[in-house]
């Protein structure tokens, strides 16, 4: 770095520390991208410091590469099963296409059907991909713009720091992402009865 490269090759640079010491590790590799106008190529297990460094992402799987394109476009919209798995994609439901009313599919899971947009015919055999911060959660049914919604009980709730991972059965398995102190105001805990709400456009549809 002292030496002001035009490209700049990390290997893990973050590895075996802890967050705060990687935080400020990510803070002086952005420091170098913006003030030295240097090109960094980087390798990195955690997908969320992908999410946060890159301009463009490369995910490679068993050696190799599997897909390119900009942190949206990994995270939001991979291409395979194993990818989706790799970005945190944590509600991956297997399921078959009924109906294409003009674009807007609906899927048949586990004896649930789920609304997404799609042009894929009736039939095709389909992964339904929802990521867990999409997911609205509710004590009670309200209006709302989301074509999907269904009943849940929670089966647990698991924190990460200020985050919690709300784990329902919906008739399907399903997560959703909220915040610890939205959880607490809630009242929510294993048993608890809760409305999950998400939107067409926020499933993304893979063939399997």
């Amino acid at each position: 770095m002292v030496l002001e490269p035009e490209l700049l090759l990390l290997d893990e640079p973050t590895a075996n520390l802890d967050p705060g010491s990687a935080s400020i590790v990510e803070r002086l590799i952005l420091q170098v991208i913006q003030k030295l106008d240097t090109t960094v190529i980087m390798s990195t297990h955690d997908m969320f410091q992908g999410q946060r460094l890159a301009d463009r992402i490369g995910v490679i799987v068993a050696g190799e590469m599997r897909q390119k394109g900009g942190p949206r476009e990994i995270f939001s919209l991979p291409q395979s099963r194993d990818i989706a798995e790799f970005v945190g994609m944590e509600n991956i439901l297997e399921g078959t296409i009924t109906l294409n009313d003009g674009g807007v599919i609906t899927v048949g899971i586990d004896g649930a059907e789920i609304q997404a947009v799609s042009d894929l015919d009736p039939d095709a055999q389909v992964y339904a991909c929802i990521r867990p911060e999409d997911i609205v959660l509710a004590r009670k049914t309200d209006k709302t713009s989301a074509r999907n919604t269904f009943a849940a009980e929670i089966t647990r709730i698991v924190s990460s720091g200020p985050l919690a991972h709300v784990h329902m059965d919906c008739g399907f398995p399903l997560v959703a992402l909220i915040t610890v102190k939205s959880a607490e105001e809630m009242g929510l805990q294993s048993g608890t009865s809760i409305y999950a709400s998400f939107k067409a456009t926020g499933v993304h549809i893979i063939t399997r």
